[in-house]
């Protein structure tokens, strides 16, 4: 007879082996017995599990007899260990008689045996189909969507209500941190909103003139360029530039105080963020955005004056005579009142990405490119929803 013994110092105190678990192995005239005492759990399984490998590598036996009757206490590991000895032997064809089990441990390796039958029969789990993938995305999303919007209510909620400078003590407003913002986002966003204003001016007139030449209409350009550049495009292309520039920045300013735990600074000095890092940011894009527009209009404008004369020998003096009796007050402001509205639109989404910022430069990027991105989608949807509700007041 031959016995296998481990003890495990750490958990068993010296000279005590009588709990852990025993295998007593024997082979007789082709039968191989196997005796199993002492505890067989969570615990103290692994004392043994190179005991059983060895005996699962035998192939001389043709019978294999399991004794449990000596086992003190079982759990699923323990069964699952002599379940694993028991399905070796039968693979090689070998005939295995398990003797002396408690009700307790053939309730375990009956379940044990039928839960490894039914996983190897089912084989291993393949990834849920499209349908169930693309369900399971769009939920997300509108967890996210929800939870962005809560943010952005928070964020509005308190910018409306005041600066917030002290955490429920005062409204006190910094306008020297407005000013330092109007400078960045505003005054140094003009010779780009300029320039591209410009180049998009240009190109809307000069495609309309190739096109209403066919038909002799090549004054109507006048009226294209300006109802489409002071209704649509003017505030449009701004807002959209303003994203990409000063909403970027805005995000990246925020969440990178977040990652150097800045924030969480503020609040324990007893100041609140959104009145020290988002609301001066927030006015400073209202302000700025509507007096970038005005300039990108004057740019547009200027730009399709310069493509008219060029390919429909337009004169300046004639463009500006017909664009007084193309556009009247309600063009130009039709442009204007959106600003503002796109502005905050802006400067909230930007500021609720930078807070969701975690601690690492890969968060920060990706929280920046979502930043843009929803700002823009969000903006054009925004235009899109005051041109219809122009045109329902017949605005």
């Amino acid at each position: 007879m031959l016995t296998n013994r481990k003890r495990d110092a750490s958990r068993t105190p010296a000279g005590d082996t009588s709990h852990q678990p025993r295998i007593d192995v024997g082979e007789e005239d082709g039968v191989l017995s196997c005796v199993f005492s002492g505890v067989w759990t969570t615990r103290t399984v692994a004392l043994v599990d190179a005991d059983m490998r060895k005996i699962e590598k035998r192939d001389s036996a043709k019978r294999l007899s399991l004794d449990l009757s000596h086992i003190e206490k079982m759990d699923t590991a323990g069964a699952w260990l002599i379940d694993r000895l028991a399905s070796a032997f039968e693979k090689r064809g070998v005939e295995v008689r398990v003797q002396g089990q408690s009700e307790i441990a053939s309730i375990l390796l009956g379940a044990v045996g039928e839960a490894v039958r039914r996983e190897a029969e089912s084989g291993p789990a393949g990834p849920p189909n499209i349908i169930l993938r693309a369900l399971e995305l769009v939920g997300r999303r509108v967890y996210e969507m929800r939870d962005d919007f809560l943010a952005s209510m928070n964020i509005l909620g308190a910018t409306i209500r005041g600066a917030q400078m002290k955490l429920g003590r005062g409204h006190a407003v910094n306008p020297a941190a407005i000013f330092n913002q109007i400078d960045r986002m505003g005054v140094g966003a003009i010779p780009v909103v300029v320039l591209m204003s410009a180049i998009v001016g240009a190109i809307v007139a000069q495609q309309g003139a190739y096109q209403l030449s066919y038909f002799g209409a090549d004054i109507f350009v006048v009226d294209l360029v300006g109802v489409l550049i002071l209704r649509e495009l003017g505030v449009l292309m701004t807002a959209i530039m303003l994203a990409g520039r000063s909403g970027s920045a805005i995000t990246a300013e925020i969440g990178s105080m977040k990652m150097r735990e800045e924030v969480d600074a503020l609040k324990v000095i007893g100041l609140n963020p959104i009145g020290v890092l988002v609301f001066p940011r927030l006015v400073a894009l209202v302000i700025a955005l509507p007096c970038l527009t005005i300039i990108a209009n004057f740019a547009a404008l200027g730009g399709g004056i310069v493509a008219a004369w060029l390919y429909s020998d337009i004169t300046p003096v004639s463009f500006l005579d017909r664009l007084r009796v193309a556009i009247d007050l309600s063009t130009i402001f039709a442009g204007l009142i959106k600003a503002p509205f796109m502005a905050m639109t802006i400067g909230i989404i930007a500021s609720v990405e930078g807070m969701k910022v975690g601690g690492s430069a890969e968060s920060l990027g990706l929280h920046v490119t979502a930043s843009v991105v929803k700002s823009i989608f969000v903006v054009i949807i925004l235009d899109g929803l005051f041109a219809m509700f122009y045109a329902a007041i017949q605005f």
